[in-house]
């Protein structure tokens, strides 16, 4: 647990448990939009496969992006056990409570993550 007085933990674990069953129930009614496109152009005619195709990689597109954040979840949760939640993964300072909420998931502050994205 982490030793930071400052952050409700049990509302971050109970936010991040909401957004993994959330990610989760979406991925089992996503499934559909991946099936494998069929190539009988007497059911349907060249731009619905072309229709059908773009649906097929925007799913797949998203449920790429489902599962990192599932990761992120995943590593949130492993950070609060280790003790290590609400530091920087880069410099180690506290990450500001007002980030956390909004992004339980993140590893960096603000300063860290504005100098990587430079």
């Amino acid at each position: 647990m982490t030793d930071r007085t400052d952050i409700d933990i049990d509302a971050i674990k109970q936010q991040l448990a909401d957004r993994k069953a959330e990610l989760e129930e979406l991925a089992a009614t996503a499934k559909a939009g991946q099936g494998t496109v069929e190539l009988d152009q007497t059911r349907e005619g060249r731009l619905s496969r072309m229709d059908a195709l773009q649906n097929k990689a925007m799913s797949e597109a998203s449920e790429r992006r489902r599962k990192q954040e599932l990761q992120r979840i995943a590593a949130a949760f492993t950070r609060i056990d280790a003790g290590e939640f609400g530091y920087c993964g880069a410099c180690g300072e506290p990450i500001s409570v007002k980030r956390l909420q909004i992004d339980p998931t993140t590893v960096l502050c603000i300063a860290c993550a504005q100098e990587r994205d430079r």
